[in-house]
């Protein structure tokens, strides 16, 4: 389904669901906001964990009914979340005239995946890796066709991996070849429990298999050496962030584009350089609502709603304002320069998420080898 049939169709619902509560005579209620930690200032926000948060409230007024939806997301999102997340609010109460709390629980992707489905209530689920979902999807809680219910795979923006360095780059780090040479050390966190983390992986092993052109061994081979030049393995990419940025360990930090540029606009650039590699990966955030809890708490409408407003045009700006690639072309146009020049190839050419799990991620798979080898 492309983006302009979408909205067609979802905006004739819309139009329709206005009409209904017109009719309904709902009153308007007292104006929410349902925010997660916005984490500006000096410090980085808190690393891990779940950390479900969201202004409270002030109930209701009239007879209009409050909702409470949990948006369960990956751990470099919540200044993302925080703000689209009164952006939301704001925009359902004009359309509904009922007032929405989105409360935010952020962690590592995969541990946050896991939640879920060991029993955490996510209205939606907002992450970085389309596997995660598909793991909750085969628990039971979304329905497996999931990706076919928004534009782009229900992937609403996108980003790439680059290199944060330290200022004036004093290791030359130019490319993923520069990440194996000798007194490099490299920061990035674990692929068993970040998504992000899969996607390095990932963009190192693309690179190496275009390098060796498609000699598995080989590329095995540069992976297991990169990481024997990683010092220390973080759960999430923010606590890598903490890491390279806080505590100064490290000569580069694999990150995603948006991560690396929220450092560099809080920390300054008189600290720290973003380096393109010649290739990296398209990461995409997948995006769903999970049915059975919704369908048990009645939210269905308000988090569908939510995520259908992420490829809006506000939605859209708010996810460029944070560095995030948006997928409206005209939101893109008007936030292209800040987006660095990077040749990518997606997760689908090297044969699929479920591919990628079973060979890299899986216990015993190609990763748990390569990490007992670099060690």
């Amino acid at each position: 389904m492309n983006m302009r049939t979408w909205i067609k169709r979802r905006g004739f619902a819309f139009f329709i669901l206005i009409i209904a509560f017109a009719f309904a005579g709902l009153a308007a209620c007292s104006n929410a906001s349902g925010t997660g930690e916005k984490g500006r200032g000096d410090r980085l926000p808190a690393q891990e964990g779940s950390s479900a948060s969201g202004r409270a409230a002030d109930g209701r007024q009239g007879d209009a009914p409050t909702a409470e939806i949990l948006n369960v997301s990956f751990d470099v999102g919540r200044e993302l979340y925080a703000d689209y997340n009164q952006a939301f609010a704001a925009y359902w109460k004009r359309q509904t005239g009922r007032t929405v709390t989105i409360h935010q629980s952020h962690g590592a992707a995969s541990k946050q995946a896991r939640a879920v489905i060991d029993g955490l209530k996510a209205d939606v689920v907002t992450l970085n890796v389309a596997y995660d979902i598909d793991a909750i999807a085969k628990a039971g809680l979304i329905d497996k066709h999931w990706q076919s219910r928004l534009p782009y795979h229900s992937a609403p923006y996108t980003t790439t991996a680059v290199f944060l360095v330290r200022a004036g780059n004093p290791k030359g780090i130019k490319d993923w070849d520069d990440l194996v040479k000798p007194g490099v050390e490299v920061i990035t966190p674990n692929p068993k429990t970040a998504g992000a983390a899969k996607w390095f992986y990932l963009a190192a092993w693309g690179y190496a298999l275009q390098k060796y052109n498609g000699d598995e061994e080989k590329a095995k081979a540069f992976v297991a050496e990169l990481y024997r030049h990683v010092p220390v393995l973080d759960t999430g990419q923010r606590g890598s962030t903490t890491t390279f940025v806080e505590r100064g360990i490290g000569d580069v930090f694999i990150a995603f584009e948006n991560e690396a540029s929220f450092v560099l606009q809080e920390f300054g650039k008189d600290r720290f350089e973003i380096v393109a590699p010649s290739k990296s990966i398209l990461v995409e955030f997948p995006v769903s609502v999970v049915d059975k809890v919704v369908d048990e708490k009645g939210t269905r409408d308000v988090a569908e709603a939510y995520l259908e407003y992420l490829y809006s045009e506000e939605g859209q700006a708010i996810a460029a304002k944070h560095f995030y690639r948006p997928r409206l072309e005209a939101v893109a146009k008007r936030y292209a320069d800040q987006y660095l020049q990077v040749q990518t190839f997606t997760v689908e050419e090297l044969g699929g998420w479920q591919k990628m799990h079973d060979l890299h991620f899986a216990d015993g798979g190609l990763f748990d080898q390569i990490f007992n080898r670099a060690r």
